[in-house]
């Protein structure tokens, strides 16, 4: 593979070889120019954008995906994962996405394998890696390794198929079967190897044994040094296998309760004591929902409104994480809660990818502040929180609320000169700053 179109990973993963771990305006921001690679010590700037391809139509969804590179790399993301794009079974099957029929197929109502190509293709050509959602765990009724392999399969006691214990549309694979070891990390390999994929977002990854993650991190990475592994796990016990990235299962929930007449003072014990366990070189991803939580939850409410959503954003951004936006928080006008099994059309509102863009620009403008000690002066209607770092100083003040308030700014940082980092305007730190409904403001400025 060709290291020019690998720019996006090269970055984040430098940054993490060093890291520690106003109302949101349609408007481009006029802040400052992002830089092209971190120096000094910065927390990480990687930015994942998670696709729903069957939110992208009824058919030929990759290439619809395609067509929206370009809107989600001008957001300032970096990582486009797909949600699975294989062919889904039939037999006992309920639909889900992650009811494979075959591990090297891709889905007939969302493309082809060509199309697969050109999306990785043009991607890489926008500075963006693309990562595939890889489902180890189980497979459909009716994979072809039902039928090829059987051995690879936990059996019941009648030695017959077993489903697995939660989940009774799928079937269980036997990880202690060398052949179910050695064809997982075949398949997994053949799509770095055909269509140049940058790295897998494993499911369920508690469901595996953590020998096989060693041994599959370790083999991809010597077909692709840089593969990019995030396991849908809490557990930090998933670093040492290989993988860069574990999940914050507890941030969006810790959010919906903040959003909904929670204390803002959590914000800063939740965080602080969530990062304290990520190894340095390491990060955790973050979110206000992704496919699991928009499916229980009622989008438009979960934060209170839908002016919320990007308000709990900027928190998973400057938290010292790797943020995610998922295909649907840039859509105007969702409500309730969002299957991820059924195709749909989505249409992306210019509005909120411009606000998410100046979120993005926020988070990776203030890398180099954020690599510092987060210090809390969280008050009783706002979370106020600031970092200092490598002369920069990072003051965030966000509005969980429904209604308007004024805020009061810390002491030792009133009159100082700072950019407001949405609106790109320069400002003198005033005594009190009025914040909207679900507003936040995002000052840097130099430490004085």
């Amino acid at each position: 593979m060709m290291d020019t179109t690998k720019t996006g990973k090269k970055i984040f993963l430098a940054s993490l070889a060093v890291a520690a771990v106003a109302c949101g305006d349609s408007n481009e921001p006029a802040g400052p120019v992002i830089p092209d690679k971190p120096s000094g010590d910065k927390a990480a700037s990687m930015v994942i954008y998670q696709v729903n391809p069957r939110f992208y139509g009824e058919s030929d969804c990759l290439k619809a995906v395609t067509d929206d590179i370009s809107r989600i790399a001008d957001m300032g993301c970096d990582v486009i994962w797909l949600m699975p794009i294989y062919e889904i079974g039939v037999k006992n099957s309920i639909g889900s996405p992650y009811c494979v029929k075959d591990y090297k197929s891709v889905a007939a109502s969302l493309g082809t394998m060509e199309d697969l190509k050109e999306l990785v293709s043009v991607a890489h050509g926008k500075g963006l890696d693309v990562i595939l959602d890889w489902v180890a765990n189980h497979t459909s009724w009716d994979n072809t390794w039902t039928i090829t392999n059987p051995e690879r399969y936990a059996k019941d006691a009648n030695g017959n198929i077993a489903a697995t214990p939660s989940w009774g549309d799928v079937a269980q694979l036997d990880y202690s079967v060398e052949s179910t070891r050695t064809g997982m990390k075949e398949a997994m390999k053949f799509w770095i190897e055909q269509a140049d994929i940058d790295g897998f977002r494993c499911d369920y990854a508690e469901g595996v044994p953590h020998s096989f993650w060693k041994e599959a991190i370790t083999e991809l990475r010597a077909e692709d040094p840089d593969v990019i592994m995030l396991a849908e796990s809490s557990r930090t016990d998933f670093y040492a296998d290989g993988f860069d990235m574990v999940y914050d299962w507890n941030f969006a929930p810790a959010m919906k309760t903040l959003f909904n007449g929670g204390k803002p003072a959590a914000f800063h014990d939740y965080v602080t004591g969530s990062n304290a366990k990520i190894p340095s070189g390491k990060t955790i991803l973050r979110y206000a929902f992704n496919h699991d939580v928009a499916a229980e939850n009622e989008v438009d409410r979960m934060f209170g409104a839908p002016e919320g959503v990007p308000a709990a954003y900027v928190l998973a951004a400057m938290s010292n994480s790797t943020p995610m936006i998922y295909s649907s928080m840039d859509v105007e006008g969702l409500k309730g809660k969002l299957s991820f099994f059924n195709h749909r059309k989505l249409d992306f509102s210019p509005e909120l990818t411009a606000t998410y863009k100046a979120i993005n620009n926020a988070f990776k403008v203030s890398a180099e502040a954020r690599g510092g000690e987060l210090k809390n002066y969280a008050q009783n209607e706002a979370v106020v929180f600031s970092r200092e770092n490598g002369g920069k100083t990072l003051l965030v003040m966000v509005n969980p609320s429904a209604k308007a308030i004024s805020v009061k700014t810390p002491i030792s940082f009133t009159g100082m000169q700072v950019s407001e980092l949405i609106s790109g305007e320069k400002t003198s730190l005033p005594v009190m700053t009025d914040i909207p409904a679900y507003g936040y403001k995002i000052y840097l400025g130099d430490t004085q």
